[in-house]
This record gives structure tokens, sequence and C-alpha cells, in this order.
């Protein structure tokens, strides 16, 4: 098992390689393969980047964030703007209905809602708002229909985890119900389980994913 501190040392390095973060705002602690996360990032882009380069880190366990976000004074955005330039988003998304998804904002805070067909579009649209000018965060009430059999999801994600990494596919077990889909079994690192997660939250008719995964 890797030690604490050079899970650190790993970590703080991740960020310095992560385009768009700027490592220095950004504090670092351990403890049992737990990071914290600390500091003061310029966006809420960069808060979610940082968060994604500690779970990429072997060894990490999981991420405590206590990050504040502190906009600099020129992306400070008033909130009609946040919800017009959201909008323009929505509407040139490719794939996305007209209407489908409702935008609003408050204090930079911008919250989703609506019904789509596929998770991603879910998740894609939440990253595009998360990277605009002026967002502080993102609370995202997206609906995903759930038209597909419990057993076609369920082989679905099956190989998607034997394509995408055969490893954790032979430790995992799936469980459908509806369009929940309940992970569970052993993986070594935050990255195996983003992996697992990834592959459950990428297919049809997934509304929700349950992951009672837990290290080795």
């Amino acid at each position: 098992m890797k030690e604490d501190w050079k899970i650190k040392q790993d970590v703080e390095e991740e960020l310095e390689w992560t385009p768009g973060v700027v490592a220095t705002r950004i504090g670092v602690e351990v403890a049992n393969g737990i990071i914290t996360l600390s500091g003061h990032p310029a966006s809420y882009a960069e808060k979610l980047a940082a968060e994604d380069a500690a779970r990429r880190v072997s060894g990490v366990r999981a991420v405590v964030v206590e990050m504040e976000i502190r906009l600099p004074h020129h992306d400070v955005r008033n909130d009609a703007d946040i919800a017009g330039a959201a909008d323009t988003l929505l509407r040139w998304t490719a794939g996305l209905p007209a209407g489908a998804v409702s935008v609003q904002v408050e204090k930079g805070h911008v919250t989703l809602r609506g019904d789509v067909d596929w998770a991603y579009q879910s998740h894609r649209l939440t990253r595009g708002i998360a990277r605009m000018r002026g967002v502080t965060g993102v609370t995202n009430a997206i609906r995903v229909r759930a038209d597909l059999a419990a057993d076609d999801i369920g082989d679905a994600i099956s190989r998607a985890l034997k394509r995408h990494a055969e490893r954790e596919a032979k430790h995992i077990d799936i469980k459908v119900e509806g369009g929940t889909v309940t992970l569970t079994g052993k993986v070594d690192s935050a990255s195996e389980r983003d992996a697992a997660r990834g592959a459950a939250w990428a297919t049809r008719g997934v509304t929700a994913v349950v992951d009672n995964l837990e290290f080795t």
C-alpha cells in the first residue's frame, strides 16, 4: 500500500501537471489515503479539475473538498448574464431538444432541471455550465428517462466494463432495479472506482448509480 507521504507528493505533482489548475492555490493533506483539498480556486472549473486530479492518483481512497472559490474581479458576472449564456449553451447543444432543460441562477450558482434520454447528456451539460465565467457552482436536477429493461442495462454495463477495465469487471457485481444501478465489489483505487461508475453512467436507461464499492 502506498504511504501517505507518497500519495501527497503524487497529488501535488498531478495538480501541477493538470491544465487549468494553479497548484499554489490548492492545499493537500492526506490521512490513511483520504485526501483533503483546501484553498481558493479562481473558478468552479478549476475546483472540479483539482478534484478530478486528486482522484486520478493511485492509492487515493477518497477526496474531501474544503475549497472555496474566489472569482477574480474580471470574471464576476451578474445572474442575468450567466442565465443568458447558459441558455445559449443549451440551445447550441447537439442532440438536446429545445426546452428539454431549464436554467435557474442564484448568486452565480446554476440549477439545471428537465428530462433527457441519456445520463451523459446530463453530465455534459453540467460540465459545460461549470466552465462558464462567473459560475460558482452547479446543481444537476436533470432526470434521465428509464426506457430499457433491467437485464439489458446490466448486460450493457458488464460489456462496457470488460472493454474499459477488464480487471475491475471480474471483481464488481452489478444489480439493476428499474433505472437504478448498484455496484458492489472491490477496487484498488479511486480511479478504478471512477471507471466502474463511468461505465454505469454511460449506459442508456440508467437514472441513478449507487456506489457500494469498497477498497481492497
